[in-house]
């Protein structure tokens, strides 16, 4: 499961996007319930916004139960799902991410695709708190073999994610899609620790 990602660089024009936080800061070390950076469609384009790792829906009173992930295979069965994937589709940008695998003893490896940025497929959601309206945001994970990782969505695939035109047939292709071919470098213990946010996550084993 894709439980850790980074976010550290990115380009002007990334951070040219419309609501790019001004005090966006880089993080190497994302977890469930941090406050992420999430992409979606806006009416002029592509929009950024600050976002809760964790699905948040506002009929939802118990915040543990907000769930950081969505099966590609099950999310248009399950309610939490179902309308977010028709109407709140959603990008999370990122340099990579974070696998452990092992038996005894797992080891933490860096995956990335070989891009500056790749991006992750996501839904979102609008959660309400004090008079204020905040975002909320799942990744969507597919099978890798015994593993789970994010679906991640080359150019064409992101707009076609993002579009309010785009088919049922042809959302439900992108959701069967193959695994993308990663690289990966193993890495040293530090990242285990996820109050650790620093590039020392990123040092080789």
């Amino acid at each position: 499961m894709c439980g850790r990602y980074a976010l550290f660089r990115w380009s002007p024009a990334f951070a040219a996007l419309p609501g790019f936080p001004a005090d966006q800061q880089p993080h190497w070390n994302f977890a469930p319930n941090a406050q992420v950076l999430l992409m979606h469609a806006g009416e002029g384009g592509r929009v950024l916004a600050p976002a809760r790792w964790g699905l948040t829906p506002a009929w939802l009173k118990d915040l543990s139960k907000t769930p950081a992930h969505a099966r590609a295979e099950t999310l248009t069965e399950q309610p939490m799902f179902r309308e977010p994937f028709r109407q709140r589709r959603g990008l999370l940008p990122a340099n990579g991410f974070f696998e452990w695998r092992g038996a005894a003893r797992k080891r933490p490896y860096w995956m990335t695709n070989g891009e500056p940025l790749m991006y992750f497929a996501a839904l979102w959601e609008i959660y309400p708190v004090g008079g204020h309206e905040y975002l909320s945001v799942a990744l969507v994970t597919q099978a890798a073999a015994s593993l789970r990782r994010p679906l991640i969505l080359d150019e064409h695939e992101q707009a076609l994610w993002l579009s309010d035109e785009a088919s049922p047939e042809q959302l439900a292709a992108l959701l069967a899609r193959s695994p993308v071919a990663l690289r990966e470098r193993p890495l040293a213990t530090l990242v285990n620790d996820p109050q650790l946010d620093a590039p020392e996550c990123l040092t080789p084993a």
